[in-house]
């Protein structure tokens, strides 16, 4: 109880000090925001601009009205709402728990309040947890709050796990610390993922806050919560908190985390604000001490999953599902060689690849080895249940590391930032969403989101209507597909010349190989090439792309063997190409019915 006093004393001196170095330029802000208008003026213009900008890709606008009729989104901001924001804001609150502070003796020291923000991670402030000893013998309560009826509820505690994660900073004032719980025991209470990009907030704009004032049950401080100042990586904002509300996020209209709050002090003479001036740490501060952070392997995996995904313009951040991945790797089956009427190896990389090809990444229903220094998958193994598929639908894309791989082996997010590279699948988003449970296929579907998984490939190929992309289906749904079973290998083609690109070599070319079972029992096992070339060929001086045509071939596997130097022996028995009398030449593919199965 001592630190926490003595950390929250400290903290609360910092903001005391930003507040009174910051009156005159608050003083100039309230004034601005009581004339007519004063919300187009009483911030920077272009802290501004980007907050009309984020309003309007929020509002599906694409940010391309003129400068007048974008700025009446903020200056007429009325008192009254959609109903969804009630709908979005039960969903936010339900990430926040009260942070029970214990000593090493089991006793509660005091409260703090809380919120996941991935499905493990929970931030909260430092001064409420200043160190692992003290989240060691912590905890976090959840739904310690009154129902509909007016009656408490009955809250679930998760112990703290901050030997799997723990990242803490004094100056910034936050703690993010692992829950030592099954994903699936947190799952239902979601979590409110951390935005990295500026625009979620302006001077005198309304902020909403979830709290366990002095750890009592959970409360909202509702309106007439403006913020009054944005001094560097803070929030200045008039609200009703107390002691016990550390920690608690700060939400904007739009229900994005906007700041960590953490400390409220007097501000002398500033009676509209009831005598008191509330700080928050500003999130985009936050995401970037953490991106800055030297973690483990496994810790950034963690890490990655606390991060917003880009979501398409005009969705709301709680549209669509989330990405949610199962911790527990050890639970995963990978690729069933047996899964077809016929076993089915893995490819077997030559000795040369042997080298510098990772240990087999299982995951659910498919399998990734990689290549440990091109950063990319050498392949991956797919298995493709017709008869138990889903269709989940299309979520907003977040891809995280392996967390069984190093960092630097793996191809992240710097490499697809600011041009027309997309995230490319190589096992596609559905194809092992399959299962006697909707879980089941959810957590399969989520697993391609790892970045191990994915490989440059430009939006034009990616997102193009070719063949290429309907290759499974059409062998899935072949009439003599025994029990609608296929098992598709897939990679990118890694040649020595392949020119580089912020450091990682763009593959110009991806093959697959799918199998699938007649029948009469008979294994059919065909191979495919495409080519991206002629779309990336001028990125690495110029960094713009050259769009060009690209075709889909119908080529033998051994062919595929040949050039990505992986053994394909039983494949390439099974393969109709190979009883032909003369060696085809590559068959260029038009239309599904001219696959040789």
């Amino acid at each position: 109880m001592e630190l926490y006093e003595r950390e929250h004393d400290r903290q609360r001196a910092e903001a005391a000090r930003r507040v009174a170095e910051r009156t005159p330029e608050r003083r100039e802000r309230e004034t601005a925001l009581a004339s007519p208008g004063g919300l187009a003026v009483a911030d920077s213009p272009e802290r501004i601009a980007r907050r009309v900008d984020r309003l309007g890709r929020l509002a599906g606008d694409g940010g391309v009205l003129e400068p007048d009729p974008r700025l009446q989104r903020i200056i007429d901001t009325v008192d009254y709402l959609g109903v969804r924001y009630l709908d979005a804001g039960v969903a936010a609150s339900r990430a926040v728990a009260r942070i029970d502070i214990r000593d090493g003796d089991g006793r509660t020291v005091g409260y703090g309040t809380g919120a996941l923000v991935s499905p493990v991670l929970l931030l909260t402030n430092h001064h409420v947890l200043p160190n692992a000893a003290t989240a060691r013998t912590s905890a976090a309560e959840f739904d310690y709050q009154d129902g509909v009826d007016g009656r408490p509820l009955p809250s679930v505690v998760h112990p703290l796990d901050p030997d799997r994660f723990f990242l803490a900073d004094a100056g910034l004032d936050f703690a993010l610390v692992a829950v030592g719980a099954p994903p699936a025991d947190l799952a239902e209470f979601g979590f409110d993922p951390l935005i990295e990009a500026e625009g979620k907030e302006i001077v005198g704009e309304f902020v909403t806050i979830v709290q366990h004032p002095r750890g009592g049950r959970k409360q909202v401080a509702l309106r007439e919560n403006r913020i009054v100042d944005v001094p560097g990586g803070f929030l200045h904002y008039a609200a009703d908190t107390e002691p016990g509300s550390s920690g608690s996020p700060v939400f904007n209209d739009q229900w994005e985390v906007v700041a960590l709050h953490h400390a409220s002090v007097p501000a002398p003479r500033q009676d509209e604000l009831g005598g008191f001036v509330n700080e928050g740490i500003r999130i985009s501060r936050i995401c970037r001490a953490v991106r800055e952070a030297d973690l483990t392997g496994e810790q950034r995996g963690l890490a990655e999953a606390i991060f917003a995904p880009a979501r398409p313009e005009g969705t709301a951040l709680r549209d669509a599902p989330a990405v949610a991945l199962d911790p527990d790797y050890a639970g995963r089956g990978g690729y069933d060689p047996a899964f077809l009427a016929r076993p089915l190896p893995l490819p077997v990389p030559s000795a040369e690849l042997a080298a510098v090809a990772s240990a087999e990444l299982r995951y659910h229903h498919f399998s990734v080895v990689m290549h440990r220094r091109r950063r990319l998958a050498l392949f991956t193994a797919g298995n493709i249940d017709g008869a138990l598929a889903k269709r989940p639908k299309r979520q907003s894309d977040r891809w995280i590391f392996d967390p069984r791989l190093p960092v630097g082996e793996q191809t992240g997010e710097s490499v697809y930032r600011d041009n027309d590279l997309d995230r490319g699948h190589l096992v596609r988003r559905l194809d092992p969403a399959w299962g006697t449970t909707a879980v089941e296929a959810k957590a399969a579907e989520d697993d391609t989101f790892h970045f191990t998984n994915s490989t440059p490939q430009h939006h034009a190929f990616n997102a193009g209507q070719t063949l290429w992309l309907g290759l499974e289906d059409y062998v899935l749904g072949n009439a003599d597909n025994h029990d609608l079973a296929v098992t598709v290998f897939t990679g990118p083609v890694l040649a020595d010349d392949d020119d580089a690109y912020r450091g990682v070599q763009l593959p110009r070319e991806f093959w697959k190989v799918v199998a699938m079972a007649r029948e009469s029992g008979e294994l059919s096992v065909t191979g495919y090439l495409l080519s991206q070339a002629a779309l990336i060929e001028d990125l690495p001086t110029e960094e713009s792309f050259s769009y060009g045509a690209y075709r889909t071939f119908q080529v033998p596997v051994r062919r595929i063997a040949d050039i990505t130097g992986l053994g394909f022996d039983q494949h390439i028995q099974a393969d109709p190409l190979e009883r032909l009398e003369a060696t085809p030449a590559p068959r260029e593919l038009t239309r599904p019915e001219d696959i040789v199965l």
